[in-house]
């Protein structure tokens, strides 16, 4: 999503042309199903999606719309950062790519409102942050999921901070052959 036209219309960037789209209109397989001043869902080919504003745009390849995907392109946002809008155990979560990250990382916010039960994690420890050594709770997510590309049982950790995005660590990234060309990254994922 590159920006919205007032309230009913969204600019998004379909097949790599920019496209004016008003609520209830499809566009290029593309219809526009609601719209708020940071984001807008859509529904390409049967599957919603949440478009983040000023996030990395998202290219999803070789799937079919049930999670069998095999490739998820992004292209670079604001900072250089690679930024994208998917689900967590079917709740939707907002990412950033962090390949410092030794797995799945997020707030405590994040996990309440997606329901994650880390409270009763037995597997409670200490994680090293940019800010120090902060309590955390490792859990598993049922499953990760990007556009058509879905990958289960991923570790992660629930830290105390407020986070604006879940890290996308190597717990997730470690799944996947890793390309990046300029602002371009190609995650393909590795066979089973």
């Amino acid at each position: 999503m590159n920006g919205a036209i007032g309230t009913r219309q969204a600019l998004l960037v379909i097949d790599g042309q920019p496209q004016a789209v008003a609520v209830g209109a499809t566009v290029k397989g593309v219809r526009l199903l609601s719209l708020s001043p940071t984001q807008a869902e859509v529904e390409i080919a049967g599957a919603r999606r949440t478009l983040t504003l000023g996030a990395g745009p998202v290219r999803v390849a070789g799937g079919s719309g049930g999670g069998g995907g095999r490739e998820i392109v992004l292209t670079a946002g604001a900072g250089g950062h690679f930024m994208t809008a998917g689900a967590i155990n079917g709740r939707a979560a907002n990412f950033m790519v962090d390949t410092g990250a030794t797995s799945v990382a997020m707030g405590q916010a994040d996990a309440d409102r997606m329901g994650l039960d880390y409270k009763n994690s037995t597997r409670r420890g200490f994680a090293e942050t940019a800010n120090g050594r902060v309590p955390a709770y490792g859990i598993t997510l049922t499953s990760v999921r990007i556009g058509d590309v879905e990958v289960a049982n991923v570790e992660a950790v629930v830290l105390p901070a407020a986070m604006p995005h879940i890290l996308l660590g190597n717990s997730f990234l470690t799944r996947f052959q890793m390309k990046r060309e300029n602002d371009v990254m190609r995650l393909e994922k590795r066979p089973n």
